[in-house]
């Protein structure tokens, strides 16, 4: 049986269409989120963790935001959801299954 993951994706695009500056934004970002893991999750202070992976899709810098970090820490969620707000950024949400999604 396959398990299946939502996620939230933060673009790196404003909603009038411009790109969201500075250009390393998300590596930034997921590197703010990088504290919060899975219990027992290896991976050092100099990697991401697997809740809030930078990426580029479609030639867009974005973070993906696993939507577990909700019940894993509620005011990291919170932060995440507000700094794309508060940037006017463009979010999605997408369902993939859990064999699909990076290891960091």
């Amino acid at each position: 049986m396959t398990q299946q993951v939502e996620q939230f994706i933060i673009h790196g695009v404003t909603n009038s269409g411009r790109r969201f500056r500075p250009s390393d934004w998300a590596e930034r970002l997921a590197g703010v989120m990088s504290q919060f893991r899975p219990e027992g999750a290896g991976g050092g202070p100099l990697s991401y963790s697997p809740y809030a992976v930078p990426v580029n899709m479609d030639g867009v810098r974005c973070v993906i935001v696993d939507k577990r970090l909700r019940a894993l820490e509620p005011l990291a969620w919170k932060f995440v959801c507000g700094f794309a707000a508060d940037n006017d950024l463009q979010t999605s949400e997408r369902v993939v299954d859990k064999t699909a999604v990076p290891i960091v």
